[in-house]
C-alpha cells in the first residue's frame, strides 16, 4: 500500500456537527476501500486565497493514510460527488517524505507545541 497525503476544502458554512459528520464519512470511505487513517488534522476555518465556487472561506482537512493505489480513483469520484467538497488534493508520499514526517512528529518540542495550540 502507498501513503498518501490528501488537503481537503470542506464548505465553511457547514456547523460543526455535520463537518464531522463529513469528515467521518472520508475516514469510512477509505477505512472500506482497504485504507486505513494514519492521522487527520482539522486546521479549521480559514480564508481561502481565492473565491472558489463562490465561497471565500474552508475547512481546511489534512488526512494522512496508507491506500491501495487503485483506490484512489474510487475515492476521487466520491469526492466529486459530494457537495460540501470544495476542493481536494491528493500526494503520494515517496520514502523520504514518509521519514521526514515521522521525525517531524517523533520531536518533543514539536508534540509539545500542538498539545499546546
Amino acid at each position: 500500500m502507498n501513503v498518501y497525503e490528501n488537503i481537503v476544502i470542506i464548505n465553511a458554512a457547514l456547523a460543526d456537527e455535520e463537518a464531522d459528520v463529513a469528515i467521518t464519512k472520508i475516514k469510512d470511505f477509505i477505512a472500506s476501500n482497504g485504507g486505513e487513517i494514519l492521522k487527520v488534522d482539522i486546521w479549521g476555518r480559514r480564508k481561502l486565497a481565492c473565491d472558489i465556487n463562490k465561497q471565500k472561506k474552508g475547512l481546511y482537512v489534512l488526512l494522512l493514510y496508507k491506500i491501495p493505489s487503485g483506490s484512489i480513483k474510487k475515492l476521487e469520484e466520491f469526492y466529486k460527488i459530494l457537495d460540501y467538497i470544495v476542493k481536494y488534493m491528493i500526494i503520494k508520499l515517496n520514502a523520504k517524505q514518509i521519514s521526514d514526517i515521522e521525525k517531524v512528529e517523533s520531536m518533543p518540542e514539536i508534540a509539545e507545541q500542538k498539545s499546546k495550540g
